[in-house]
């Protein structure tokens, strides 16, 4: 984007000339995409274990959310200084340090003696969790030619989801196994222990397989290691055209000091505009409400009626509907655009979060002042609960990862992307540290609240989000402000 607010009238040369190995790219976007997957499974793990915790260490619905919370402010610390450790120690050294806590975490958290150690290993997964969630999608966008980075770019949200999947599969099987999460299994272990200690597996095969694939090639070229990044530019670009690709990098990566915190900086607004709407993205993402669905839906669902064992079904399906849905955004976000989804999104989720409001609205309540489901407002509910992770999965989801990693420019996008995907945490955190108590207020007060951000997402994307489709990388200034619609570009 140029200073005037559009990005550069200089045509993406390289859209549709790259003739490098699109599988390289692939596959070198799916190991870093791994993180994702861990971040997913540490995000979502607790979703099983919730209530054997709220039993074993005997605590009220304030701690309770707090310790289920406490992953996400690690998030956002571990999102916040991701960005400056990965541009003064690489891409590659960051994921290799994001593993070993994911590592860390899974013992820690799955041996844990009391609720405060308990916390401790969440609070190490969170880091772990916000690292990934920076240096992913930046990775991602900085290996992927243009034509497929929103492609690219999506996987890391798939591998979320299937992160989220994979812990939610685990949860039930062994809560099934046990006879309860709450039951004695291995080794004396509960049921809830083996859910975290099984992160351990795949925290491993993430760390070896970041062995495979090489360094950002515009973090090579940041640090004058040009020979290093044309030879990665060639396997995933070609040779054609690759000098002047090359040059392009060099030009907006060159600078006389190291990146900070103040790169991020407007005189008037605070923040460079560009800035402002992806932490804007992020919080957005966030204040629908779509990780009550994923961290509290056990509960939920036993609150309102359903057995504990109906309500692992019920959120394993849930997570297969997301994993469907995200699908359907990455075989979508390169034809139609980034915007479009994010619209057909906010519309769709407003709709089913405000008959979930109405729904627990006008359920009657049974002595302990829960809403009571009948045989037609259950199914309902259900519905609503899987149209909207339909909704989400299919747009804010994968499409708001997708941005971050391309829409900032060179220079700030490790700094911006860290403070929009700390902001995300801290998002994410309000939420769900409030849910529990908002829960014992009203649960259609709670979800009244995600539809009303649900609009306000739409009205934000309609005035502030521009479309990135196709737009190289180094077309993409940071001193812009945002303009509505679409940026004008060539070719």
């Amino acid at each position: 984007m140029s200073e005037h607010g559009s990005f550069d009238q200089h045509a993406s040369i390289y859209d549709d000339t790259d003739t490098g190995s699109g599988r390289s790219a692939v596959r070198i976007a799916s190991v870093a995409a791994l993180g994702g997957f861990l971040f997913g499974y540490d995000s979502a793990v607790i979703n099983g274990a919730v209530a054997a915790i709220e039993d074993r260490f005997e605590v009220a619905a304030g701690p309770l959310g707090f310790a289920v919370a406490s992953a996400l402010l690690g998030a956002a610390a571990g999102a916040l200084t991701a960005g400056k450790f990965a541009d003064r120690f690489g891409r590659l050294f960051t994921m290799k340090v994001a593993a070993v806590l994911f590592f860390a975490s899974a013992l820690v958290t799955g041996f844990a003696p009391n609720l405060a150690i308990l916390v401790i290993g969440r609070l190490i997964g969170g880091v772990g969790v916000g690292v990934a969630s920076v240096i992913a999608p930046a990775y991602i966008a900085e290996v992927a030619p243009a034509r497929i980075r929103g492609r690219l770019g999506s996987l890391q949200q798939l591998a979320i989801v299937s992160g989220i999947f994979l812990s939610l599969l685990v949860d039930f099987a062994f809560a099934s196994a046990a006879g309860g999460s709450r039951n004695e299994f291995w080794f004396g272990l509960e049921a809830w222990r083996w859910m975290f200690l099984a992160m351990a597996v795949p925290a491993v095969i993430y760390g070896v397989l970041t062995l495979t694939i090489p360094e950002s090639p515009r973090y090579l070229i940041a640090t004058h290691r040009i020979p290093e990044a044309r030879r990665i530019l060639s396997t995933l670009l070609g040779e054609r055209g690759l000098d002047i690709k090359i040059e392009r990098i060099r030009e907006t990566m060159e600078r006389e000091e190291r990146p900070s915190w103040a790169d991020l900086r407007a005189p008037r607004s605070g923040l460079l505009p560009i800035v402002w709407v992806g932490l804007g993205l992020s919080v957005f993402q966030q204040f629908v409400g779509i990780n009550v669905i994923f961290y509290y839906s056990n509960v939920l669902w036993e609150a309102v009626g359903f057995s504990e064992n109906d309500s692992f079904i019920i959120t394993v399906i849930t997570s297969v509907v997301n994993i469907a849905t995200t699908l359907i955004a990455i075989a979508s976000v390169d034809r139609f655009g980034r915007r479009p989804l994010l619209l057909i999104g906010s519309v769709g989720m407003a709709v089913t979060l405000g008959t979930l409001a109405v729904v627990f609205g006008t359920a009657p309540l049974n002595a302990e002042g829960a809403p009571v489901l009948s045989d037609v407002t259950g199914p309902i509910a259900l519905l609503a609960a899987n149209l909207f992770v339909v909704a989400f999965g299919m747009s804010w989801g994968p499409v708001v990862w997708v941005l971050l990693g391309e829409a900032f420019p060179n220079r700030i996008r490790a700094a911006a992307l860290a403070f929009a995907a700390g902001g995300q945490w801290v998002a994410n955190w309000l939420i769900t540290v409030s849910f529990p108590s908002l829960s014992d207020i009203s649960l259609s007060l709670a979800y009244g609240l995600y539809t009303v951000f649900a609009v306000l997402s739409l009205l934000f994307v309609l005035r502030w989000v521009q479309e990135t489709k196709g737009v190289e990388l180094e077309d993409m200034h940071g001193n812009t402000s945002a303009v509505p619609g679409e940026a004008r570009r060539s070719g």
